[in-house]
């Protein structure tokens, strides 16, 4: 298994590091820089879901809750979106 993570610290916490010892030899793990957000698939999501909730400007925070989750859940219904946030070009290493 390829694990592929970003410097997170909760990444960096003991006990992470000595679980992931302890499988090395199934797990093979690669650390992004601390913040990578062209290199992770899940940042091409957040832009979608903050372009499609931005424009409905939700007033408080139930209704920016209930608006992201509205928007996911029809995301949800639509698997060949989420498999093109992974085919971009830049981010295809995940896929």
């Amino acid at each position: 298994m390829v694990l592929i993570i970003d410097g997170h610290p909760v990444h960096k916490a003991k006990a992470v590091q000595t679980w992931l010892e302890e499988h090395a030899s199934r797990i093979s793990m690669f650390m992004l820089s601390g913040y990578a957000p062209k290199l992770n698939p899940d940042e091409l999501l957040n832009h979608d879901v903050k372009q499609a909730v931005g424009k409905a400007w939700p007033r408080d925070r139930d209704g920016l809750k209930s608006a992201v989750r509205s928007w996911l859940h029809r995301r949800q219904k639509q698997p060949e979106v989420i498999r093109n946030f992974f085919e971009a070009r830049h981010v295809r290493y995940a896929a």
